[in-house]
């Protein structure tokens, strides 16, 4: 790959470094593993308007197959795709050609599902604070449904009935730590505690369910591999466990997500490799050895899959000096949460565009020289968008590869991941759009942005217009758009109207 402007000063080589054995380079691109060079970045921002989503199909592949290589010792290994990370279908269906299954959270993503011809127990519905129509779904496509909370294992028993296979969801509680994504186990919402876990395969076993799941997710975005296979160990434990104290044989072990990449240019790739190894000599340890397999194990990696495929592109539209350097872009928060929402790292690289574009500031124009009130050092800049929000930010005291000028190409970093999914409308942002770049250099609209008639679609101005004042209001309305500035007599003859109306009300 040609190297760019942005790549120097970059620290990152080679793999993490871990106490288990590393096997191979990892397949997962690293941020200097940017795939277009300087010239056609820039000229993809200006063939299609920014801000937008665009994601390397080719990096997305060669990441899931590095994944199932990883795993390719447990016969019936999937990886249920998180829809939540990135639920576009085009996205979808390059996963189910490479072998992936689906992680449903709610009924849009059991549909969404069924749509892109995924069926059967190739979905995995994991979801909280469910209601009753979204179980229907679930069961309706066959789905393993993977309960929250041992309290619906009643619920289903008596609005619709159990389905034949049953997962948990455990929650480990003080047993573990999570991370700032997850949060602390014992605070988190999610899953079961242990007892209410042996009370709910119980009750399911008396109400006749035949198959049974065990799941559980920890942690988000790990970079450490003994931590995701402290996970394994700890659920393999639970298989002999249950077994024992309840008869049950654990047929599907879910590991969770969790697998992370590595947002900052400093920190390694996952030897994904490594985990799996680990994850195998685990299984021969607890689960063959012991007689409880054979055992299917499974994950729902989303971040890790098309998290580094993605970027979303913007252009710097502004700068301001007032006690800090901002540069002003033309994506927002509603582009790409995590990092108003978490305080959340994602890298930034400038690409110089010497275009001078009209609606634009003058690229040499002068910004006041504040040097005095500055209380951060020249050449850091807090990136900023233009929501009504101050923590509307993508970087806050960040050295950047180029001094920002209006029109230079803003390209933020590892968005393809719960980047265009956590988007909204906020002071009436509209979402933007999604392309693909493909492996024959092609690109591909797989969602267009979105227009103001979509916006307003679902409002009702007809109806306002006429809401209260006895119709007055609508009258009026209707006058401006009559009258067209030059017709006298008409203007008066509805203002006449008008003031008829008003009359009777009183």
């Amino acid at each position: 790959l040609e190297s760019s402007a942005w790549l120097k000063g970059s620290k990152r080589q080679g793999i993490q470094q871990t106490s288990i054995k590393s096997f191979s380079e990892p397949t997962m691109p690293k941020i200097q593993d940017f795939p277009w060079t300087d010239q056609e970045i820039v000229n993809l921002a200006s063939e299609f308007p920014t801000p937008f989503h665009l994601y390397h199909e080719q990096n997305i592949r060669e990441t899931v197959r590095g994944l199932n290589k990883a795993f390719s010792w447990c016969p019936g290994f999937r990886n249920h795709f998180a829809v939540k990370a990135t639920p576009n279908p085009y996205i979808m269906q390059i996963l189910r050609e490479e072998g992936c299954g689906t992680d449903c959270s709610s009924g849009t993503e059991l549909i969404l599902s069924e749509k892109m011809g995924y069926v059967g127990e190739e979905i995995m519905f994991t979801s909280n604070n469910t209601p009753v129509n979204e179980y229907k779904k679930a069961m309706e496509l066959g789905a393993v449904i993977n309960l929250d909370d041992i309290s619906h294992v009643e619920f289903l028993h008596q609005k619709m009935g159990l389905p034949e296979m049953v997962s948990f969801r455990f929650n480990p509680g003080p047993g573990r730590t999570g991370n700032v994504l997850i949060g602390d186990p014992k605070e988190a919402k999610f899953g079961t505690t242990l007892a209410q876990l042996m009370e709910g395969y119980r009750l399911c076993k008396e109400y006749g369910v035949k198959r049974f799941g065990l799941h559980t997710m920890v942690v988000s975005n790990c970079l450490i591999p003994e931590e995701l296979l402290e996970t394994a160990r700890m659920l393999f434990t639970l298989v002999e466990k249950i077994n024992e104290q309840l008869g049950i044989r654990i047929e599907m072990v879910n590991l969770g997500g969790g697998i992370g990449i590595p947002y900052k240019p400093e920190e390694k790739v996952i030897d994904v490799a490594a985990v799996g190894a680990g994850v195998h000599k685990l299984y021969k340890e607890l689960i063959e050895d012991k007689g409880f397999a054979p055992l299917r194990v499974v994950m729902e990696c989303g971040r890790y899959i098309t998290g580094p495929a993605g970027f979303l592109v913007s252009r710097v539209v502004h700068r301001k000096r007032i006690y800090k350097n901002y540069v002003g872009v033309d994506a927002c928060m509603a582009n790409l949460m995590r990092p108003g929402m978490y305080g959340a790292y994602h890298h930034i690289s400038i690409f110089r565009d010497d275009k001078q574009h009209s609606h634009l500031p003058g690229r040499n124009g002068n910004i006041p020289d504040n040097s005095q009130d500055l209380i951060i050092n020249p050449g850091v800049f807090d990136v900023v968008g233009g929501l009504c929000e101050n923590n509307d930010k993508f970087a806050i005291d960040r050295e950047l590869n180029l001094e920002p000028m209006p029109g230079d190409v803003a390209v933020i970093h590892d968005s393809g991941a719960h980047g265009h999914s956590m988007g909204f409308n906020y002071n009436g942002k509209l979402r933007s759009a999604e392309y693909l770049y493909r492996p024959d250099k092609s690109v591909v609209t797989i969602r267009r942005a979105e227009t103001l008639d979509d916006h307003f679609g679902t409002l009702d101005f007809t109806g306002a217009q006429t809401f209260g004042s006895s119709g007055i209001a609508c009258l009026l309305i209707k006058a401006r758009a009559f009258v067209t500035g030059k017709n006298i007599l008409s203007l008066a003859f509805l203002a006449g109207g008008c003031m008829a109306a008003m009359r009777l009300r009183r």
